[in-house]
């Protein structure tokens, strides 16, 4: 670990820091009456959209948004900051200047705007528009509960990653190396995971996240959905490979340890020793546009090694047709398999652990080269089932109801016409 990891450590008390985060505290004391009385007052609002998706931005927001128009909800994304992957959002509340963010942060003028304008919120554990408070976070579910407003919470990762909790300790270790403050956010995440939990309107689990979570509502493979029309196989796959070239294997990390890139690395450089005809690509920090590009021109999709479950990477390299090497822990597959969500042997992903990489790559670059084609075809059908926007929109469309949140038009997908023919004979 380099020395730059070390620094900081220990972090000195100052008494600046305690007189600043007390005063900070003291101002959101008086405000929060204040906020809870506009959280009641916007129940008189006619509220023109039925669901809204932030402030967080995922990528994530962008497809669940397909999905519900798709169940005919009127859905919008809105963020208070931006990342590199995508900036697809409707709203953008990002201030220009110093003197404007602190204005928007005061103000608190991304929570007014939700609680005026949508039916139902779609959130992350990290909260709301008042997620980076000093103490209103606490209070937040509170307020949309008076506000009339329903809340649907979810996680990512991060945001509900107690690591206190979890039995996977090569995660942990990961985490310490690519995140060494995570361990300073600990407490936090515990409280809002309790504070969710006890208070959204609905809860959605699934993933590796059951692990840090006490309670849900609902569960899934795991919420991600996915464009299967903007993410399809290329046409040049469906003619075959030319199994005379090098097998080219794409790996894309946000994090190299808790993805375990080293071990891709590491595999690539034995087997080209040995005179396998091995490419390895690796992409960092790049936008979805150029990850769509590098898909349809590999072999093979290496997702990560660490975790235990699949999320975004791979559901992408599977609905372009891509065979995709992933860990996945033994205890969650027979947990998903007894919750009945998936059959056994169902998810048709090359099952890898660290110990087992230049094995695996190396059978898949000789031996079991004729396989990729049915494995890809396996991942594209999988993903249609359980990701699709399609899919996971009738998840939601189901919680919505149950929630007395229902759709303000037709919607396109099958299930959402029938929905709604329904209705009207009623």
């Amino acid at each position: 670990m380099s020395e730059a990891r070390h620094m900081n450590r220990d972090v000195p008390f100052r008494p600046a820091w305690a007189a600043i985060l007390l005063a900070r505290w003291l101002i959101e004391i008086v405000k929060l009456p204040l906020l809870m009385a506009v959280a009641w007052a916007s129940r008189l609002a006619r509220r023109p959209v039925d669901v809204g998706l932030g402030p967080t931005p995922m990528i994530n927001n962008v497809y669940h948004q397909q999905a519900l128009r798709q169940y005919g909800y009127s859905a919008e994304t809105f963020v208070d900051t931006l990342y590199y992957i995508t900036d697809e959002f409707d709203w953008k509340f990002i201030a220009s200047t110093a003197l404007g963010r602190r204005l928007m942060n005061e103000c608190h003028f991304v929570f007014l705007f939700a609680i005026f304008r949508y039916r139902a919120l779609y959130l992350y554990f990290t909260g709301g528009p008042l997620q980076a408070t000093a103490m209103l976070w606490r209070f937040e579910p509170l307020l949309y509960r008076i506000a009339g407003i329903r809340t649907v919470v979810m996680p990512f990762g991060g945001d509900v990653h107690d690591l206190r909790q979890t039995r996977n300790l090569l995660f942990r270790h990961a985490m310490a190396r690519d995140y060494p403050l995570h361990r300073v956010r600990q407490d936090a995440i515990r409280a809002k995971i309790g504070a969710w939990s006890r208070h959204a309107s609905h809860v959605i689990s699934g993933c590796d996240w059951v692990e840090y979570m006490p309670y849900w509502d609902t569960l899934m493979l795991a919420h991600f959905s996915i464009d299967t029309g903007r993410w399809r196989p290329p046409e040049a796959q469906r003619g075959g490979r030319d199994p005379g070239r090098p097998l080219r294997v794409l790996h894309a990390p946000n994090h190299r340890e808790i993805k375990g890139s080293r071990h891709f690395i590491d595999a690539a450089r034995r087997l080209r020793e040995e005179g396998v005809a091995i490419e390895l690509t690796i992409l960092e920090r790049v936008p979805n546009s150029e990850i769509r590009k590098a898909i349809a021109e590999a072999d093979v999709v290496a997702d990560q090694l660490i975790v235990g479950w699949y999320a975004m990477f791979a559901l992408e390299a599977m609905s372009m047709g891509k065979p995709v090497i992933c860990y996945l822990r033994e205890d969650f597959l027979h947990f998903y398999e007894a919750a009945g969500l998936v059959h056994k042997d169902e998810i048709p992903i090359i099952n890898c652990r660290p110990a087992d990489v230049v094995d695996t790559l190396r059978r898949l670059a000789t031996t079991e080269r004729d396989t990729l084609g049915d494995l890809g075809a396996r991942g594209v059908a999988f993903v249609n089932k359980h990701h699709s926007v399609e899919a996971v929109g009738r998840v939601f469309d189901r919680i919505n109801r149950s929630l007395g949140v229902l759709p303000s038009s037709a919607g396109t997908a099958p299930d959402a016409r029938a929905n709604g023919s329904m209705e009207r004979r009623s």
